[in-house]
């Protein structure tokens, strides 16, 4: 089974009273885990996509996805790892879902708490419309998001959970700016509008130095970081600090046996003279 449909009516039974501060607190932690009762119906199996359906009072459409993480235990329960949820309000309507995704038997999700198979020739017409309806804006610039690509051409690796936390890459870009804090590279200078706002973030404070206690401050914490600085800063266990990394660069030469341009030459001569003329 790739995918499968949830259906939550809030108004009915459990009404996950706490799933206003979960939609707040999943950018930050990355997964949240929750028991969903499935019913007596086909039962997923872990891993495949689970799309959470909103329906009744409060309205009705695609709110939420997560990845099954278990198999069935008891009272036909599978634990569900949500790894996106939107707030109330600002689902997928069901008119949009039955127009992209026909096959998938909405109305019937719209009438159970249960789970409900997705057709095959559905799930990427799911994911296409999901990824459509997301913000950019609050969207991790390099990591794929959660949803929009099927479960077997991922691999989950740990990530540091500052980095992605959305609300904090507002802050540290607001006072930081989006030039990596390393070599100065834009994005928007370099690729114009299109590449606006596009830049990693780094979290300055190694992941041994982390006590319980720790709290994060967005602007002393975290700076932009080009992708090819932020991999260097992190190809040594404790990461190379944003100091080190220009260190690194003013040092750096052309590589051993490499043939230099006559006007690269020029250039290097061009610099002696100025600098000498000071």
């Amino acid at each position: 089974m790739v995918a499968v449909l949830l259906g939550w009516n809030p108004g009915v039974g459990d009404t996950w009273p706490g799933y206003s501060r979960v939609v707040d607190e999943l950018g930050t932690a990355g997964a949240h885990r929750r028991a969903w009762p499935v019913g007596n119906g086909a039962l997923p199996a872990p891993g495949a996509d689970a799309w959470l359906v909103l329906h009744g009072r409060t309205g009705s459409g695609l709110i939420g996805h997560g990845v099954i993480a278990s198999a069935p235990y008891a009272a036909a329960c599978v634990d569900v790892d949500f790894d996106m949820l939107l707030p109330l309000g600002d689902q997928i309507p069901m008119d949009i879902l039955a127009a992209r995704a026909p096959l998938a038997d909405w109305a019937a999700v719209e009438a159970t708490d249960g789970c409900l198979p997705v057709p095959a020739e559905q799930a990427r017409a799911i994911r296409e419309l999901w990824a459509e309806w997301l913000p950019a804006d609050e969207m991790d610039p390099v990591l794929p998001v959660p949803g929009t690509l099927p479960q077997d051409a991922l691999i989950r690796v740990g990530v540091n959970r500052h980095e992605r936390d959305p609300y904090a890459r507002r802050v540290c870009l607001a006072h930081h700016g989006t030039s990596c804090a390393a070599c100065g590279f834009s994005f928007e200078a370099a690729y114009g509008p299109d590449g606006e706002g596009f830049i990693h973030v780094h979290h300055l404070v190694p992941a041994a130095q982390l006590g319980p206690g720790y709290e994060l401050d967005p602007v002393e914490d975290l700076v932009p970081l080009c992708p090819n600085c932020h991999a260097m800063a992190h190809r040594r266990r404790i990461p190379y600090t944003v100091a080190e990394l220009r260190a690194m660069r003013s040092g750096a030469g052309y590589i051993s046996g490499s043939v230099v341009s006559q006007q690269e030459l020029d250039a290097q001569a061009d610099a002696r003279r100025i600098l000498g003329s000071t």
